[in-house]
């Protein structure tokens, strides 16, 4: 598997233990570098040491008729005091008349000999007086010695280089397996610590997962899976990413409900039109039919043809309307300008009062001027389809107050009357397309349930709102519209000088 296939808790732990290994390696030989340094320094100072104070001492032990090196280190073997000064290991070689001579003290103090064959190497290495030197004894070791001159002669005293072998060694073994054994247990750490950490990371996948695996393409859809809340916290990278995708999952299922409602809503629409128009469709075909059967009957056929005609512009005037509810969803059918409100709701007010002579009707307001930006035309038709509801789905006798105000950067239109009223249920979808609040008003209208929806749509496109409220004797219809900015007034006087 190459590294790119890596899961993330395989890079990371990877990654940190190759860094702290390499830390450890470089702290590891810079370690037994200084060590060795000091302990090689410790050797050479020992060995100097020991030739200073042997340098008398074995010249003394020479002129007493000591022949070869043995016999030195036997006379020191078995002098006390202050005379004693070769320690264990010292190995000596002499260099004397009768020839090139050496011998050692072993662990135990006891004095061996160096044979011919061993001290042969050194007969042709001329050493420098005061410098020391390392020699290897065959069978024997590794020493650090260093040269003096005694009476005419050379001599060689030296200390064996196994203590500092043996500790650099033992110290490197040390930190190899402290090592070793420290990176096995960082290793876990970090898996344990990494895996814990990317659990939350695994739940957001794992939700995700689910909600792809999902159909969404049709039906009814809800989208359920969220990530658990223990794995959303708002102080991690990794928590904010879960509560990001359960938001993100929140507007989808939203999303996704409104496009069902939406579906739903078309069927409903689709059906409540083609209902519509199959009445109309029926009556034409119908009297159609009855011309052709009697065309000798003019009186009959005028009869037939002006039903005809009455269906058609019934027909006619639902096609125009779901045209303009068609295109003021895609923001078409104003031309916007200066429109004055009050003018435009008196018209209103007088044309329903012309329409319905069994309502009474009011009109109120203290403004002589309250104007709105917007299309002079489809503002009339908003006002004149709520007048035309309230006079349609109320009693004869029932009062209607047409007021016109304004509130603070707001125009305000309301339409109220004192009839029975809307029930709660119906209030919910009254703006909506072929709504009929027929149940809970006292007469059946055979209108196409669209004036409402109508000025909803015409509102929405001025940037404005259409609301209700009502109950048993008091309906509310309020339309609210963005106001112009007041002109000051300009003071008589000054009107005339202009």
């Amino acid at each position: 598997m190459t590294p790119r296939a890596w899961s993330l808790q395989t890079r990371l732990t990877t990654v940190v233990v190759s860094i702290v290994s390499a830390l450890l390696i470089v702290v590891a030989v810079l370690t037994a570098a200084m060590l060795n340094s000091v302990l090689e320094d410790q050797l050479t100072t020992r060995v100097s040491e020991s030739s200073r104070r042997a340098q008398p001492w074995i010249g003394a032990a020479i002129q007493t008729g000591a022949p070869d090196a043995a016999s030195v280190l036997t006379f020191d073997a078995k002098s006390s005091g202050p005379g004693k000064f070769l320690q264990p290991g010292t190995v000596l070689i002499l260099d004397l008349d009768t020839g090139l001579t050496g011998a050692y003290l072993d662990a135990n103090d006891e004095v061996k000999v160096l044979t011919a064959e061993q001290i042969a190497p050194f007969t042709s290495i001329t050493f420098t007086i005061g410098q020391t030197t390392d020699l290897t004894i065959d069978s024997v070791g590794t020493y650090r010695v260093v040269a003096f001159p005694v009476e005419d002669n050379v001599v060689l005293i030296g200390l064996p280089r196994a203590d500092v072998d043996r500790t650099i060694g033992l110290m490197l073994a040390t930190i190899t397996a402290l090592t070793l054994g420290g990176l096995i247990l960082l290793a876990l750490a970090i898996g344990v610590t990494i895996r814990t950490s990317l659990r939350p990371l695994r739940a957001v996948a794992a939700t995700a997962g689910r909600v792809a695996q999902q159909p969404l393409d049709q039906g009814a859809v809800a989208i359920t899976d969220r990530v658990p809340a223990e794995h959303v916290d708002d102080h991690t990278e990794i928590g904010q990413v879960g509560r990001a995708l359960n938001t993100m999952l929140d507007h989808v299922d939203a999303s996704l409900r409104a496009r069902v409602a939406n579906e739903d809503k078309m069927r409903q629409f689709v059906a409540d039109a083609s209902h519509e128009l199959r009445t109309p469709l029926a009556s034409i075909r119908g009297y159609s039919e009855l011309s052709l059967r009697d065309p000798s009957n003019s009186e009959n056929t005028t009869a037939a043809l002006e039903r005809i005609q009455a269906q058609s512009v019934r027909m006619t005037r639902l096609v125009e309307d779901l045209l303009l509810l068609a295109r003021l969803d895609e923001g078409q059918e104003l031309v916007l300008a200066p429109v004055d409100l009050i003018p435009l709701t008196i018209e209103s007010i007088a044309d329903a009062q012309a329409a319905g002579s069994e309502h009474t009707g009011d009109w109120s307001s203290d403004l002589t001027e309250l104007l709105v930006l917007g299309d002079a035309g489809r503002l009339q038709q908003v006002v004149t389809n709520l007048l035309a509801n309230a006079r349609t789905h109320t009693p004869p006798g029932t009062h209607i107050v047409l007021s016109v105000e304004r509130d603070g950067d707001d125009a305000v239109v309301c339409v109220h009357d004192n009839g029975p009223g809307i029930a709660p249920d119906i209030q919910q979808t009254l703006f909506e397309r072929f709504a009929r609040a027929d149940s809970s008003r006292t007469r059946n209208t055979g209108g196409t349930g669209l004036g409402l929806a109508i000025a909803h749509a015409i509102t929405v496109a001025h940037r404005g709102t259409l609301t209700v409220a009502s109950e048993p004797g008091s309906t509310t219809f309020t339309l609210r519209l963005p106001a112009l900015p007041e002109v000051p007034a300009i003071p008589a006087a000054a009107a005339a000088a202009q």
